[in-house]
């Protein structure tokens, strides 16, 4: 049962029949084995579990509590499930976690071929002096985001001049005595709703639209020719991964889409397209195994999940403790 610990202490406690608080405290002290835990005594800086290393694995981030961020290695063999933590290290400076990685002998992080991480550089230096014969694989979805946000920053910023100017409209009416009556387009928008009701639609493909965001499109397309630049740069850039298969050819279809950015000329992709070829390499790294970081992001949910079960973290080491039994 403390493994496990497939019920709520709570839940345990009622069958017992004792105060939630005496058996919360019983369970702590005398049931769980957390006193003798063997990583007590540094478990707030890093809990370690070299046995757990695979061939490939996940590097991340995660909120454990009250903004404290841990960096956090799993093993994608183990599916989420025990044996996932190869260490979860307090921070994420560089410099801190190597140390605490180059606990694990060279031997068994040598075994290491594949490590999926996101764009910050801390990680890709933790993975590249830590796990010497291990592929960088930026997280395709990391990648997209930048793409993505692009868009919604240029939609943005069209619809703040937007907001601006009917401001200043409605108030000339009022200081006329004139009634304010905004623009309204064929299928009931204002401006301002339509540049606010367009943000999911640039998110998808123009085949995944409904009927009624293939009209709002229409109209937003004639209307701002910006954004629907940005929005064909976006789904070409998607079509790069989609539609290659090979590193090669993958690698030809950025050169096009970086070409492409030149022709449009828009600030906010070239800002996007510098930071894709500084990461370029990795990004490509994809080709090979198609491999994404989304076992990190659903595991970080799960923890999310359990700190929401156990109604947060009052004692840092105990929650680590029994987050190790559960997946490490």
């Amino acid at each position: 049962m403390a493994a496990e610990e497939p019920y709520s202490l709570a839940t345990i406690a009622r069958f017992q029949q004792l105060p939630i608080k005496e058996f919360e405290k019983q369970y702590k002290d005398h049931i769980s084995g957390f006193r003798e835990w063997d990583q007590l005594d540094h478990a707030e800086k890093y809990i370690l579990f070299p046995d757990n290393i695979g061939e490939d694995l996940s590097i991340d981030e995660v909120n454990l509590s009250n903004g404290e961020l841990y960096t956090i290695l799993t093993n994608k063999a183990a599916k989420g499930r025990k044996k996932s933590i190869l260490a979860m290290i307090e921070g994420t400076k560089s410099d801190t976690i190597g140390l605490i990685l180059k606990k694990i002998p060279l031997s068994l992080r040598k075994i290491v071929k594949e490590i999926t991480l996101d764009m910050a550089g801390s990680m890709e230096r933790i993975v590249r002096e830590s796990f010497p014969n291990a592929i960088k694989v930026t997280d395709r979805f990391h990648v997209q985001q930048i793409i993505s946000e692009a868009v919604q920053e240029i939609r943005i910023n069209v619809k703040k001049e937007i907001v601006n100017k009917e401001n200043k409209s409605i108030k000339w009416h009022r200081e006329n005595k004139i009634k304010f009556q905004p623009f309204i387009y064929k299928n009931g928008d204002t401006k301002k709703q339509l540049l606010a009701r367009s943000r999911y639609l640039l998110f998808k493909a123009s085949s995944k639209w409904t009927d009624s965001q293939k009209i709002r499109a229409q109209i937003l397309f004639r209307e701002y020719p910006n954004i629907k630049k940005a929005y064909e740069l976006s789904m070409m850039f998607r079509n790069v991964y989609e539609c290659n298969k090979t590193k090669v050819d993958a690698k030809q279809g950025l050169e096009r889409w970086y070409q492409k950015i030149k022709e449009k000329n828009i600030l906010e992709f070239s800002q996007a397209s510098e930071t894709i070829r500084l990461h370029e390499t990795t990004i490509l790294n994809y080709f090979k195994n198609r491999s994404t970081n989304a076992s990190a992001e659903s595991f970080n949910a799960k923890l999310k999940h359990f700190r929401s079960i156990v109604r947060g973290v009052r004692d840092r080491r105990f929650h680590l403790f029994r987050i190790a039994k559960l997946y490490a």
